[in-house]
Order: structure tokens, then sequence, then C-alpha cells
């Protein structure tokens, strides 16, 4: 199905007979997101493998209203373009065939940065009483699959969604996933997860489900439930309760997930699994199970409020001879999980991860837009050959977003970050992030 033609074409054409659609161009939205973005990953030891690159993104957002009736009708544009600033081949430099692109860029036939990449993506909507049905570009943010924005462009999926809030304090989603497009790319590639997603012989799917529901249960207490299953690798439920409580001059924020995931399809044989569609993880030599989903993965993180202060402390236990599964194309991806942060995610099979985090408004103090936030994870007993092993990595983000004026809302962010321990590379990055949106609409 080709959802990048077929919603506009539906949504034009029942819009064409609406003529007064008043209603499709009074509400109309668009605005131009610009962001300047620099990253720099130095990897301590590793020699030469330092990623440097630096970009301009432009993000045109257009959103429209709905024709009048019954029946509403709309479309929705998202337009992304990336130009490349900087870059070079010591600093982005990727065989094509361990990767998809460099840390910010597409790679060319040189292996080269791309000097720009860009997308077009169009959303058909329809939506009746308090429901809505969408066909196109979609961008979820939910337990099973949630896009990413990390870098200079955001990654986006193409597929349909459902969503409804007909019954009071409950809302249903539901829906269907086939391709992903990366946050360095322009085309749309198949989805997979971490063990089959090389990007040259890896195996993919094109058929992710996914449904589920949010109850609030009175004004602090919010209920989840999902499932997400992608065609040959894995199935998955997901339970989370949100709930805030009022103690004393602050509030308490608890933040409980459970995730049950276990094989589907062709990963839960040996045949299929011969033929690349295997999760990563640990087995023991000889298991017949090797590279099949088996992941229990449950968290708690804790967030009390005072004033101007916000303390957090979490913890997360990743039970399974698999790591956690999640929609992962190998070009960068987000797994719902509080320990996915600025360069680890803590999800190896057997890993156990502490977490603490400060954050600080300092609004209080005579600087409104000025945020800061301080992280630290320790993640333990990582199942690996050679015995078990451990990671840590360390956060600290400064945000500044200026409060009025002709440039209102333009945003600074510093972020660094640095990694360490003996499951995977020792990694120092730093981020610099110039953001604003302007409304044209």
């Amino acid at each position: 199905m080709n959802y990048q033609s077929l919603p506009l074409a539906i949504a034009l054409g029942l819009i064409a007979q609406q003529a007064g659609a008043a209603g499709f161009v009074e509400d109309s939205k668009a605005t131009l997101g610009l962001r300047n973005f620099y990253i720099n990953q130095d990897t301590r030891n590793q020699d030469a493998n330092t990623q440097e690159e630096w970009g301009q993104g432009f993000q045109f957002n257009y959103t429209s209203g709905y024709t009048e009736g019954t029946v509403g009708v709309g479309v929705d544009a998202l337009g992304l373009l990336g130009v490349k600033l900087d870059s070079g081949k010591g600093r982005h430099y990727n065989p094509d065939s361990n990767k998809y692109s460099g840390t910010v860029f597409p790679t060319d036939s040189d292996g080269r940065a791309e000097d720009q990449f860009s997308s077009l993506g169009l959303t058909g909507k329809v939506r009746l009483s308090k429901t809505e049905a969408r066909l196109g570009t979609l961008q979820p943010k939910l337990p099973v699959v949630t896009f990413n924005d990390g870098r200079l462009l955001p990654q986006t999926f193409e597929g349909g969604q459902i969503t409804s809030s007909e019954i009071d304090n409950l809302t249903l989603i539901g829906g269907q996933l086939e391709h992903a497009k990366g946050r360095s790319s322009s085309s749309n590639e198949g989805l997979s997860i971490g063990g089959a997603n090389n990007a040259k012989t890896g195996q993919f799917s094109n058929q992710f489900r996914f449904a589920g529901g949010d109850y609030k249960i009175g004004k602090d207490l919010l209920a989840q439930y999902y499932y997400g299953n992608l065609e040959d690798f894995y199935q998955q439920h997901f339970l989370g309760l949100t709930h805030n409580w009022a103690i004393g001059p602050g509030a308490l924020k608890s933040d409980l997930r459970y995730f049950h995931s276990s094989s589907d399809g062709k990963n839960g044989n040996a045949a299929g699994r011969a033929e690349g569609y295997k999760s990563s993880g640990y087995w023991e030599a000889g298991d017949a199970n090797r590279g099949e989903v088996d992941n229990d993965t449950w968290s708690a993180l804790f967030t009390y409020t005072l004033g101007s202060h916000a303390l957090s402390a979490g913890y997360q236990q990743v039970e399974g001879d698999s790591a956690f599964p999640f929609l992962n194309q190998g070009d960068g991806a987000t797994a719902y999980l509080i320990t996915d942060r600025q360069i680890g995610k803590f999800l190896s099979s057997g890993e156990r991860t502490w977490l603490a985090e400060y954050a600080y408004d300092f609004s209080k103090v005579g600087v409104p837009g000025l945020k800061a936030v301080a992280t630290y994870l320790s993640g333990d007993n990582i199942q690996a050959a050679g015995g078990e092993q451990k990671e840590w990595e360390r956060d600290f983000r400064l945000d500044y977003a200026l409060q009025d004026g002709p440039l209102k809302g333009l945003g600074f962010s510093w972020r660094n970050a640095s990694l360490r321990g003996n499951a995977a590379a020792d990694q120092d990055e730093n981020r610099l992030i110039i953001s604003y949106s302007l409304p044209l609409l």
C-alpha cells in the first residue's frame, strides 16, 4: 500500500465534494520549525572513531481542520529538510556494510556525508464524533512504539491508526505500521529489532500491529495496557500505572511499567532464527533457543517535586535470555524505558539498573526559561560470554528559552553525557541545539 499518495487522494476527493469546507480552512495551522544541531561523539577506547557533524534542520508542519458535517475530513503534511554545515570522512565515515548512515546525515557511495536530505509525509484523517482515523505518515508516542527525535530531524512511520475517546476517561488506540523512515534518511525501510537489523544482511518485517488504551481512574491515577506484535519477531504486552500524590508542599509522581515479550512467527523456531529473524541477548553455548525473544522488563520511577526542585529515583530489571525488544531498524530508535537516555538504553539481558536524577527550574530565582537536569544510571548483572558485565552513564542537560521579545521561544540546549563500563565502548558526547518555531498560519 502506498501511504504517501493514498491518504491525500482520498481526503482531497472528499473535500472536493464539500466546497464550503470552512472548518478545513479556518482551523488550519502551519509552522516552520528550525533546528541547528551539533554533535560530537568521542569513543575513547577505539581508534579514529570520533563522530562529529553539524547541520541545519527545517521542519514544516501543516495541520488542516476538518470539513463540516457528521464526518469530517482533513489532511496533514510534514516536510523535512536537513542541510549539512560541517562534516567530513574522518568524522562521519561508516562502511555502508555496517550502518545506514552517520550520526546525523546519510552516507554517500564514497562513505561521506550527503550535503542534504529531505522527505515529505502526507496524512489523511477522518473524524466521526470522538473517533479519528489517520492514514499515512505517523509519529506515535505509545509504550509499544515511540518515534525518535534525538537528532537533526525526527523519525517517522508509515501506517494507519485509529484513536477513540467515546467513553469518558478512556482512550482507545489501535493500528498498523509498515515502514519507518530513519532520523538520518530520506527513504522508508522495513521494521526490525536489535540482533536482526543489520543494514545489508538483516531481516525486516512490514507489519507491526498495536492496540491498547489509557484509563483515567480519577484525576491522579492513569492505568495503561498496550499490545504490540512485530510479525515474525515478537509479541509484547505492557501494563503501566502513573500516579500523582500531593504530599505536604510538594507532589510525588509514581511511574510503574511492566513489559512481557515473547517470540512470534519465524523467531519462534530454529529455522527462522537461522534465516536471521533473531534477537540480541545471551544464551549458553549450544542452547537451541539462541536468538529467541524471551524477556520480562519491569521498572519503577518516583519523582518528588518541591518548588523549583525535582528529585527522582528509579530501578529497572531486565529478565530473560533476550534483550528488551522494541522497533529498532538500526538507524536510531527509542525504547519506552526509564533508562533510555542520551547514550545508552540499559536493556541488555539480565541487566539491573539504578537511576538518580535532579532537576532545577531557575524561574524562582529570577531566570525564567532556564532549566538544568543531572542524571546518573548504573547497570550491572549484564549476561555475556566471559561473565557478567556492567556499565554506567552520567548525563547533564542545560536548557534556556527566551520568554519575551521578538524571538520569544528561541531555545538553546547543551547536552553532555559520558558512558563507561565493560558492556560497551566508552563514550563521551556533547550536543548543542538551537531551536525556533515560526508560526505561518
